[in-house]
C-alpha cells in the first residue's frame, strides 16, 4: 500500500488524503517537515495565523526493527523565533502513523468557531469533532482519560494549558507506551497547535497496512550491525543507560562550561547534589527505574522514572536540560524540587528549557530570588492559570527580559541557550550562532568532539576548527533528524566507520534504492540550506546569528574566557560546498 498525506483544513473542518509527490518520496522526518514548510508556509506570516502549518512525520526508517527509529518530527512557522522550526521527540505516535501508511499530517487554516477540537487518526483516515471534556486540562489528565477510552496501544498528541493560551514556549506532549510523556518540545509548536484548535490527536494503528520493506534480509542485517554499535559505545551504550542524560552535569562542571546563575559562572557549587550519579542512586533507592525507553526499539534507554520519597511517581524523562536549567542556572539543588517541576512543566506543555532560562531572567530582574524552590513552583501555578505574570514567564526568555529590562538575556533568534556555555566551550556557540532554528544544541552538538572526546578532540577553548565542527554536525544531524532516528545514534556514528553505512543499507533495503553514503551527507546539506532560506525569506540575515553582547565582554569563570569570534568568522558557517 502505497504511502499517504493526510491534510487537515482546519478553517473548513475538512480532510483530504493525497499521494506522495515524487519530490518528497524520499524524504521523512525533518526533512519533510521543513520541506513542507519552505514550499507552503509564507514565510511572513504571524505564526498563529491561518497561513502557517504544522505538519507531523515520521521519519524514513520510522515503524521499523530498526534500534532507536522511533522519533516523530513536528514543523511549522515559530511563534517563538519566528524562523523555520522542527523538533523531535520519542513516544509512540512516529511507530502508529508509520503502521498506518501516513507520510505526514498536515493541519493548515484555523477554525471560525472558538471551540477546541480532536483529530483521530486510524486506518480509515483522519476524524474531526468537537472536544469540550478536556479543554483545560493538563496533559496528564488527558492522556490517562483518552488511554481509557481508547485502549492502552493508542497514540495520543496534546497540548496543555500553555498551549491552550498560545504561550511562545508551549510544547506538544507524546504519549509514550507505558503512559508517560515526551516533548516536542522548543520553539512553541504548542503554540501552533492551540492556534489550530486542536486539543488532542489520536491515533490508532489497528488493522494498519504496515511498513513495507523491500529487501528485508539486507535490513535485518544492517539493522544488527546498527544496534551492536549502539551498544557498544562507551556513550550510547554504558553511560546513557547507567546515568542518563544528566550525566552530564559533573562532566560539565569539571570542564567549566556549566552555565550557573543565569550564565554568569561555568560551575555550580551544588553540582553534586543533582548529578546523574545522585540521580541514579536516589531513583534505585526509590524503587523508581534507573533506566527506561521513550519509544519502542530504544535500546539506549537514557530514560528514567523517578519517584518521591514516599516511593510514589514524580516525574519521567527527568532531563539534564531541565535539571541544569532550573538547577544550576536558577541555583536550586534539590532534587525533589526539580522533579515536582519537572512533572508540572509536562502537565502544563510548556519547554523546560526555555522556562528555565526565562525563570533565571525573572530571578535576575528580582521577580524571585536565585534558589527559590517553592517559589519556581508557584510561577508554574502562575503559568497553568494564566496570570498576567504566568503569561510573561510562558511568552519565553526574551519577553522576559524586554519587560524587565534586562541585558544579561541568553537568546539567539529569541530562543533559550541551552546548558553549555558558549563561552568556555565554543562549537556549541557557533551552533547556538548558526543554527537555522534559534539556539538549538541538537542541531550540532558540538559537546561530543569538544568535551565527550567524541569523533576526535578540539579545544573547546580555542577558536581553532569549532566552525567547521559545527558546519560537519549540522549537516549530519539534519539528516538523522530525517530518518527519526534519536540523536543519540551520532556517538557511534563519530567513533565508528560502520555505523553510517549502515543507515545507508537500511534506508536502502526498505525503499530499494542505492543511496550512497556522500548522498546521504548531501541531503543534510540540502535540509540545512532550504531552512535558511526560508529565514532569509522571513527577513533574517547574519546579523541575526549573534549571541548577545554580554558574552563578549563578561568574562565566564573559571576560565575566565569571552566569546571572541567575528561576524565574519561566523558568517563562514554558510560556505556549505
Amino acid at each position: 500500500m502505497a504511502e499517504k498525506i493526510y491534510r487537515i483544513d482546519m478553517s473548513s473542518l475538512t480532510v483530504s488524503s493525497e499521494d506522495v509527490p515524487e519530490r518528497w518520496k524520499g524524504l521523512g522526518g525533518r526533512g519533510l517537515t521543513s520541506t513542507i514548510v519552505a514550499e507552503e508556509v509564507k514565510p511572513t506570516c504571524h505564526a498563529l495565523g491561518r497561513y502557517n502549518k504544522l505538519i507531523f512525520a515520521p521519519g524514513l526508517l520510522g515503524g521499523t526493527t530498526c534500534a532507536n527509529s522511533g522519533r516523530l518530527s513536528a514543523g511549522a512557522k515559530s511563534p517563538l523565533t519566528g524562523t523555520i522550526k522542527e523538533c523531535n521527540s520519542g513516544g509512540n505516535a512516529a511507530q502508529h502513523f508509520a503502521h498506518l501508511g501516513i507520510k505526514a499530517l498536515i493541519i493548515e487554516g484555523v477554525p471560525q468557531k472558538d471551540t477546541f477540537y480532536s483529530l483521530h487518526v486510524d486506518k480509515n483516515g483522519v476524524t474531526i469533532q468537537e472536544d469540550t471534556e478536556l479543554v483545560g486540562k493538563g496533559n496528564y489528565e488527558v492522556m490517562n482519560t483518552l488511554t481509557q477510552k481508547f485502549g492502552g496501544k493508542i497514540g495520543i498528541l496534546s497540548i496543555g494549558p500553555a498551549g491552550e493560551m498560545r504561550m511562545a514556549a508551549a510544547n506538544i506532549s507524546v504519549r509514550t507506551r507505558d503512559d508517560y510523556i515526551r516533548s516536542l518540545g522548543r520553539g512553541g509548536l504548542g503554540a501552533v497547535m492551540g492556534s489550530k484548535k486542536i486539543k488532542y490527536i489520536t491515533i490508532d494503528e489497528s488493522d494498519g497496512p504496515g511498513v513495507h520493506i523491500a529487501d528485508p534480509e539486507k535490513f535485518k542485517a544492517a539493522a544488527k550491525v546498527f544496534a551492536k554499535a549502539l551498544l557498544e559505545h562507551a556513550v550510547s551504550g554504558q553511560a546513557l543507560k547507567q546515568y542518563g542524560t544528566d550525566v552530564l552535569i559533573n562532566i560539565l562542571n569539571e570542564v567549566g562550561g556549566l552555565p550557573t546563575r543565569n550564565f554568569r559562572y561555568g560551575q555550580f557549587e551544588g553540582h553534586a547534589k543533582i548529578s546523574g550519579e545522585t540521580l541514579y542512586d536516589v531513583i534505585v533507592s526509590r524503587s523508581g527505574k534507573p533506566s527506561h525507553g521513550c519509544h519502542t526499539g530504544c535500546v539506549i534507554q537514557c530514560s528514567q522514572v523517578y519517584n518521591d520519597a514516599e516511593k510514589h511517581f514524580a516525574t519521567s524523562g527527568f532531563e539534564y536540560e531541565t535539571i541544569w536549567g532550573l538547577g544550576a542556572n536558577c541555583c536550586i539543588d534539590d532534587l525533589d524540587i526539580l522533579a515536582e517541576a519537572d512533572n508540572l512543566m509536562d502537565d502544563i506543555g510548556i519547554d523546560t528549557i526555555e522556562l528555565s532560562d526565562a525563570v533565571a531572567v525573572a530571578m535576575e530582574a528580582g521577580v524571585l530570588p536565585f534558589g527559590d524552590g517553592p517559589g519556581l513552583l508557584r510561577l508554574l501555578d502562575e503559568i497553568r492559570t494564566g496570570t498576567p505574570l504566568g503569561r510573561i514567564i510562558g511568552a519565553g526568555t526574551a519577553a522576559v527580559g524586554k519587560i524587565y529590562g534586562q541585558t544579561r538575556v541568553p537568546v539567539v533568534k529569541d530562543q533559550g541557550l541551552s546548558a553549555y556555555d558558549p563561552r568556555a566551550i565554543k562549537g556549541i556557540g557557533i551552533t547556538y550562532a548558526t543554527s537555522t532554528m534559534g539556539s538549538d544544541h541538537t542541531a550540532g552538538y558540538a559537546i561530543a568532539t569538544n568535551v565527550l572526546k567524541v569523533g576526535g578532540f578540539i579545544d573547546p577553548l580555542s577558536k581553532e576548527g569549532q566552525v567547521a565542527l559545527s558546519r560537519n554536525l549540522q549537516i549530519a544531524t539534519a539528516f538523522i533528524d530525517s530518518t527519526g532516528l534519536c540523536i543519540f545514534v551520532a556517538f557511534p556514528t563519530l567513533d565508528n566507520p560502520v555505523v553510517f553505512p549502515a543507515m545507508m543499507d537500511m534506508l536502502n533495503a526498505k525503499v530499494g534504492v542505492a543511496m550512497t553514503v556522500d548522498e546521504g551527507q548531501s541531503l543534510g546539506k540540502e535540509i540545512l540550506l532550504r531552512e535558511h532560506e526560508f529565514n532569509l525569506a522571513a527577513g533574517f540575515t547574519n546579523k541575526h546569528d549573534r549571541l548577545p553582547e554580554f558574552f563578549e565582554y563578561e568574562p565566564v569563570p573559571p576560565h575566565n574566557v569571552v566569546w571572541d569570534f567575528t561576524g565574519e568568522e561566523i558568517d563562514s558557517f554558510w560556505d556549505i560546498k
